[in-house]
This record gives structure tokens, C-alpha cells and sequence, in this order.
């Protein structure tokens, strides 16, 4: 948020508050009153809101985290499958050279997604 757009936001806040007060004036309430009742429902309100922004920056599900967490899924699916196929173009020999130099040809696991699959085909 920019300082200007955060200006905009005060200034909107200060209009709703001044917007109630007349909204509330409108409907019987008089002076004090109806100045108290759009105080504490525009304090309700950013309460409300604050403790939504809070709730949403302690589980973690705000955007930007959440864009991030989408797009390193994307990322690894896609970078997985694009070595997989590499892998899958070399010849057998070669594949087994790779996998003897990086010590995955021994010890095929769950945790090593190429030397299971391989595992896999040869079966």
C-alpha cells in the first residue's frame, strides 16, 4: 500500500464515520447519541477488520504467502518433470553413470523422486 492510497483509506474512514453520524441522526438518534452510536460501529468495524487481518497473518493464509506457495508447487512440478525427462532421454548407460556418480543408483528412495521412478521402469 502506497502512503497516498493509505491517505485515501483514512480519509474514506473518516467519511464513513461522518456518513453514520448523518445516518444516524436521520433515523432519531440526537446530537451526542447518534454521534456515539457511528463511533462505536465504526470502531466495531476496524476491529473487526483488524482481527481478520491478524487472524489471517498468524495461519498464514494471507495472499502474497499464499502466491508463493502456489508458485514454488508449480515450480518444483514443473523443474521434477522437466529432469525426469532429461533423465528419461539419456541412454541406459548414461543413466546409470548419473545415478552411480550422484550415489542415487544404490539407495533408490522415496525422498529421491528420479531413482524411484527409474527404479520403477526397470521393473
Amino acid at each position: 500500500m502506497t502512503k497516498g492510497q493509505s491517505l485515501l483509506l483514512g480519509l474514506a474512514v473518516l467519511a464513513l464515520g461522518a456518513g453514520g453520524y448523518w445516518a444516524f441522526a436521520a433515523t432519531g438518534f440526537e446530537g451526542f447519541s447518534a454521534g456515539i452510536a457511528a463511533s462505536a460501529v465504526l470502531t466495531l468495524l476496524v476491529l473487526v477488520w483488524t482481527g481478520s487481518y491478524l487472524f489471517r497473518a498468524v495461519t498464514g493464509s494471507m495472499t502474497y504467502m499464499q502466491q508463493r506457495r502456489d508458485y514454488r508447487q508449480a515450480y518444483d512440478a514443473y523443474t521434477d518433470a522437466e529432469l525426469l525427462k532429461r533423465f528419461e532421454a539419456l541412454s541406459p548407460e548414461e543413466q546409470a553413470r548419473l545415478l552411480a556418480e550422484t550415489g542415487s543408483a544404490s539407495e533408490p528412495g522415496p525422498s529421491d523422486p528420479i531413482g524411484s521412478q527409474a527404479s520403477e521402469q526397470q521393473a
